[in-house]
């Protein structure tokens, strides 16, 4: 059976989980299919597949901080209503909870923030922490092909 090297191209099932529940998961639809050292899973997780014969089945349970780093408070960032207006829809509401996507600082890519306070003037308190960032992560995956 082939294994994965560190260059391999897989299919797989993979869930992450955090204390709270599920977070992502491939198991409901198509699976993934990815290269390594691509950049499409974090490196911790990476490493855990390296070895891992095609059709093996895993969990990896993974401490607070190793996958996604530790939550950084600077990644709380309070933006005013007047780039929110700039940024996306002009008035638009938010939700405490509710995650927004705004454009990447050098205009490549998106980035991704929690809606975690709202003030009277507009302003929101976003999150741009990773959602399991400093926390114990498990990751389940079911390794369908290895190229």
């Amino acid at each position: 059976m082939t294994r994965v090297q560190p260059d391999s191209f897989l299919t797989l099932h993979y869930r992450l989980s955090g204390p709270a529940g599920e977070v992502v998961s491939t198991f409901a639809g198509p699976p993934a299919t990815l290269s390594l050292g691509a950049g499409h899973l974090a490196p911790a997780l990476e490493a855990r597949l390296l070895g891992l014969e095609e059709g093996t089945q895993a969990v990896f349970d993974l401490p607070a901080g190793e996958v996604f780093g530790a939550r950084e408070p600077q990644m709380l960032q309070w933006v005013a209503r007047k780039l929110l207006d700039t940024l996306g829809e002009p008035g638009a509401g938010y939700a405490v909870g509710e995650v927004v996507e705004f454009p990447a600082p050098q205009g490549e890519g998106k980035v991704a923030g929690v809606v975690r306070e709202l003030r009277e003037d507009g302003a929101v308190l976003f999150d741009f922490n990773h959602p399991l960032a400093g926390q114990p992560v498990r990751f389940e995956v079911q390794l369908i092909g290895v190229l």
